[in-house]
């Protein structure tokens, strides 16, 4: 029985749809399917065998897939591995741990055990950056650095839109897409863009969205960051107000890269060759 979705027929669906993405991968990949103690765990991994490790991290609602726009970039001198997070539509274990428990961090020390990696830099976006942050803070030994796009659990999480979401649910399709849109203000509309904002929109129509708070890092905790870091926030994220997020992380951490782009929003374009750049420095 899944806990992810609303009917098994609907998971089938997403996962179809899934690996048909998968098969356009544009570099040369790997797929492996990596054992930890949550269960099976799915990754596609690209670039040079040798190149500087990344384990990177999609969001909520997120899979491997959706690298697919940025993997070119990133690949070209970094050694990727893209994982599909566990409750998450993809091809992981279908389990859901309470966000604030060290499971998550147990999980990943099982992935890079699985991959072989002693140390990786982490590349989170979204929940994923809140994944990668909670790894770094408990396991600070297996990472070398860390890089962060419009990461949930730093900025103040904005209430109204998630309210503005519930009332489109009400309107099926249409609902799904003018929440989509809210979401994307900002973004850019290229065509691998939008074929994974369609990929979306067909997620969303069978799965079920993780509704628990995110546990938020104070200032304090993120002085405990002992990583090189880089982060990404959009000024227009309706969902993290990520204005508060970039000072928080400033105050904590003055000698990160910390980038604020003011016409951007949660899905933000333009930081694959800044986090090449970055990681490839960072000796990571």
């Amino acid at each position: 029985m899944t806990t992810s979705y609303r009917t098994a027929e609907g998971a089938k669906a997403v996962r179809q749809r899934y690996d048909a993405l998968i098969e356009d991968w544009p570099v040369p990949s790997e797929r492996r399917t990596l054992e930890t103690r949550l269960g099976a765990t799915f990754a596609v991994v690209s670039g040079p065998v040798g190149a500087p490790p990344v384990v990177a991290l999609q969001g909520s609602g997120g899979t491997a897939a959706h690298w697919l726009p940025d993997i070119a970039t990133l690949a070209e001198h970094l050694r990727v591995h893209a994982v599909d997070a566990p409750g998450e539509p993809g091809r992981t274990v279908d389990a859901r741990p309470p966000l604030g428990s060290p499971a998550y961090a147990e999980w990943l020390e099982d992935v890079l055990d699985a991959l072989e990696l002693p140390r990786a830099a982490f590349l989170g976006t979204s929940l994923g950056g809140w994944w990668a942050l909670d790894h770094a803070l408990r396991r600070p030994e297996r990472v070398t650095a860390l890089v962060l796009v419009n990461p949930a659990g730093i900025g103040r999480r904005r209430v109204a839109p998630l309210l503005k979401f519930a009332a489109y649910s009400r309107f099926g399709a249409w609902g799904r897409r003018r929440s989509l849109a809210m979401v994307a203000k900002g973004g850019p509309a290229d065509p691998g863009r939008r074929a994974i904002g369609e990929f979306t929109l067909a997620t969303f129509e069978h799965f079920k969205p993780r509704l628990e708070p995110i546990p938020a890092f104070p200032v304090e905790r993120l002085r405990e960051l002992a990583t090189p870091v880089q982060a990404h926030f959009g000024a227009h994220d309706v969902l993290l107000d990520q204005r508060d997020a970039a000072a928080k992380l400033r105050e904590a951490r003055p000698d990160a890269d910390v980038r604020l782009a003011e016409d951007a929003g949660h899905f933000l374009p333009g930081w694959a060759e800044a986090t090449v750049e970055f990681l490839r420095g960072a000796g990571s």
